[in-house]
């Protein structure tokens, strides 16, 4: 395992670059496979840079872009260049937006569904990525001049780091995905949508399906699971009732966070918990 690290390519809710260095400071001394569920902008990932790694998401075009970066990195990038240089306004933005849609619709994930959600990213709205129950991307535009979406030498780096390491980048519910899982001196980061802090704090809108009340109950009881079997597991999430009775016999810090993806200032400030079940 290295720790020279790369930036993150996109900005995803509940990213994790501020953290960094404290979830850093609590992983395992050592490890040989790491498992991420719910990879979404991958900061955790991408910092650590395991030699031997399997990341995993829900989102289809999110998981596209990962693999368009390992595979077509200098298509994509000039994808990204040649909308960068387009004068940029409302309606250029709009027409960006319903492009993605129709290959959201028509399930395709070519470089340019990959490129078009790095741009939107860019240019939506607080850098939000959410969807309608149709699965139709629906942030508006931010009404900013942008300059680059992307540093090409970063992202040249990470897919040079992808493709000479063992990184196996799939698609699918993290149960599913968690089967994979051996004892062999793995850990797992899971860092999955999180509880809300109210009824209106935080959204799930990350697929049309949503992230349940169901579904963290699913994921408390893969966490122990997979525990009995030996595995190292760390999780986040918001320090909510819920979330501690549901991880109650593990290891739980609370930890102060500054909010990336909020309207309102006034409420940037939170507190989340990682969760361990080693020391």
């Amino acid at each position: 395992m290295t720790h020279v690290g790369f930036m993150p390519f996109i900005k995803w809710a509940g990213g994790k670059t501020q953290l960094l260095d404290v979830i850093r400071e609590r992983l395992p001394a050592s490890f040989d496979s790491y498992y991420e569920p719910f990879i979404g902008g991958g900061a955790v990932f991408l910092k650590t840079c395991p030699q031997r790694a399997y990341i995993n998401d829900i989102n289809p075009q999110l998981i596209n872009v990962y693999k368009q970066i390992k595979n077509e990195v200098e298509s994509l990038i000039t994808y990204i260049n040649f909308l960068d240089n387009r004068e940029c306004n409302l309606e250029f933005y709009l027409e960006q937006r319903d492009l993605y849609n129709k290959k959201i619709i028509n399930e395709i994930y070519d470089v340019e569904s990959a490129g078009l959600l790095i741009w939107l990213n860019k240019h939506c709205f607080n850098g939000l990525y959410r969807v309608n129950k149709k699965g139709l991307f629906n942030v508006p535009y931010n009404k900013k001049i942008i300059g680059s979406s992307i540093v090409p030498d970063n992202v040249r780096a990470i897919s040079e780091y992808l493709n000479k390491n063992k990184v196996i980048i799939s698609c699918s519910d993290f149960e599913e995905f968690c089967d994979i899982i051996s004892t062999n001196n793995a850990f797992v980061y899971l860092d999955s949508p999180y509880v809300p802090m109210s009824e209106t704090a935080s959204f799930t809108d990350y697929s049309k399906s949503g992230f349940l009340y169901e579904d963290h109950k699913r994921l408390a009881d893969l966490f122990k699971r997979l525990d009995q079997k030996g595995v190292r597991l760390m999780l986040s999430n918001n320090d909510v009732k819920l979330v501690r009775e549901l991880y109650e016999e593990y290891i739980i810090e609370s930890i102060d966070v500054k909010r990336n993806i909020n309207s309102r200032g006034d409420k940037r400030w939170g507190k989340e918990v990682i969760i361990r079940n080693y020391e």
